[in-house]
């Protein structure tokens, strides 16, 4: 098969100038590589000078085939041309690829020209491989030295390996080391690698409570300090605790002028937060005021702290969390629909435990390792006792409503028990036991002791009355006004009324009972 190498002129480098060392003559000379024909970009200014390097060619190279290719280009540091130029030259060309072997010598031209052909190397328009050439070094070979690269990234397995490897350490990362068998644990960590590294846009994990949002939030920083997306921190604000006036001084910070008390300056969680990565976790326990003042940083970068007129900047990545439906959260008046709209760009739904059963065992081992490290002692399963146990964890029964917090409870209480570091069968059966009555209790009918906090006599209602005014009672103290409730309540039978008054129909709907909307709220 014959070489066919392509290459442009050395404007200085051919004159020879350089220890008598010409690239483009020398590499048609070159031992154990053989030019059949070679292609010499130049443009008209020095078209004397390509002739004078396709002579002494001819002499040191008589089997070598020289065309002389003109392109002419007002500007060779300009991309835009030399890269248009090339493309077309590329385009023309009309490569037999079955004929002949094609390569691109870099050593001459400039640097955008070098750019330019690794483009349409890498991107095939151009079907060859890369020539590199140097001088003679002291002591080396007269004709110097000459390198061939392949930009084909398939053949070279070290690199493939290495490449999976830093997926493979990227995705145990932010598992958290366990390996999982779930897979939509795994396209959910496939997915949330690629944006983590590519984008800063707001992340938003959906999932029941202890489904590990606030660890896998902790994993992304991690992730994103390793890929050198962010330098600073992470700062986690749980947002319920940020209640009525507490909210805006406590993420935007304070000035003394806000009260005029000594003391009472604090620099506020978006400003430590700056740099790193902000954890707004149950953002919509947050007020609405604190909800808009949050989108305006978000979408400027920009905030007031409380007290101040000077705006301050902020450059965070903000990842927030919700255990609720999105939508439902919008329509019950808890989520601004403008915040929502602009956290729904990357959503991620964290499974619930019960629904990937299979990693429960990778989970326990992990977690029973983490309180081994916290005791200082070595705990282990006898092997009835781990049976026992994972066939408890995984009947579709067992509701798991704790999720991972859980696990993580009776893991610890199994490793703490385990006095001469074993686990046994008897241990298990009395850990599923206690989670049984734990789970038992939580889903005791608490309706009566609720009804009990607005109503005299909560025991002379109908059972059927106390069940639908304590699921009342409940969407009252959830939702922040009288009409966010009654949406709520109301919102499939409010489609086939005339009157889409819901204030009013749970305003009658109390009244029954002797109640109103304060008096729900307070109690």
């Amino acid at each position: 098969m014959r070489n066919v190498v392509i290459g442009f002129l050395g404007v200085q480098l051919d004159m020879g100038k350089r220890l008598g060392w010409r690239p483009t003559v020398q590499l048609c000379a070159h031992p154990g590589f053989t030019v059949d024909r070679l292609e010499l970009i130049h443009d008209q200014r020095h078209h004397r000078l390509a002739c004078d390097v396709a002579q002494a060619i001819g002499k040191v190279s008589p089997g070598t085939e020289v065309r002389l290719v003109r392109i002419d280009m007002a500007d060779p540091w300009d991309f835009q041309e030399v890269y248009g130029k090339l493309y077309d030259f590329a385009s023309s060309y009309g490569f037999d690829e079955d004929r002949e072997r094609y390569h691109l010598h870099l050593t001459t031209g400039t640097h955008v020209a070098q750019i330019c052909w690794f483009l349409l190397t890498e991107s095939r328009h151009v079907p060859a491989r890369l020539l590199q050439t140097a001088p003679p070094r002291e002591g080396g070979a007269p004709h110097g030295t000459l390198d061939v690269i392949d930009l084909d990234l398939a053949r070279y397995n070290a690199l493939q390996r290495r490449f999976e490897a830093a997926a493979r350490d990227h995705s145990s990362l932010l598992l958290g080391g366990v390996d999982t068998r779930s897979p939509a644990m795994l396209a959910l960590v496939e997915r949330l690698d690629l944006v983590a590294t590519a984008s800063d846009a707001p992340i938003l994990l959906l999932g029941e409570p202890g489904t590990g949002k606030s660890a896998l939030a902790a994993r992304i920083h991690e992730l994103k300090l390793v890929r050198r997306r962010v330098k600073g921190r992470l700062v986690h604000v749980n947002c319920a605790t940020l209640r009525a006036g507490q909210a805006l001084p406590a993420l935007f910070g304070q000035r003394r002028a806000a009260t005029g008390i000594a003391g009472t300056e604090r620099p506020g969680f978006l400003r430590e937060a700056d740099g790193g990565v902000l954890f707004l976790d149950r953002i919509d326990e947050l007020g609405t005021d604190a909800q808009a003042a949050i989108l305006q940083v978000i979408e400027t970068g920009r905030y007031c702290p409380v007290g101040s007129e000077a705006e301050v900047t902020a450059r965070f990545h903000l990842i927030a969390s919700a255990s609720g439906d999105l939508g439902a959260l919008v329509r019950e008046g808890r989520l601004r629909a403008d915040l929502h709209a602009r956290l729904s760009q990357w959503v991620f739904h964290l499974p619930p435990l019960r629904e990937r059963r299979d990693d429960i065992g990778a989970h326990l081992l992990a977690l029973i390792d983490g309180s081994e490290r916290q005791l200082g002692r070595k705990t282990g399963f006898n092997a009835d006792a781990l049976a026992r146990y994972l066939r408890f964890a995984h009947d579709p029964a067992t509701p798991w409503p704790g999720n991972l917090r859980d696990l993580e409870a009776s893991a610890h209480r199994l490793a703490v028990l385990a006095e001469r570091g074993r686990i046994t069968l008897p241990m298990v059966e009395a850990e599923i036991a206690a989670l049984a009555a734990q789970w038992t209790a939580a889903e005791c009918d608490d309706d009566r002791a609720l009804l009990a906090s607005v109503l005299p006599a909560p025991d002379r209602l109908d059972e059927f009355d106390r069940a639908q005014l304590a699921a009342v009672i409940r969407a009252c103290r959830e939702c922040p006004s009288l009409a966010a409730a009654g949406r709520r309540l109301f919102a499939v039978s409010r489609a086939e009324k005339t009157s889409q008054n819901d204030s009013d129909r749970l305003r009658k709907y109390l009244a029954r009972f002797g109640l109103d909307w304060a008096g729900v709220e307070a109690g």
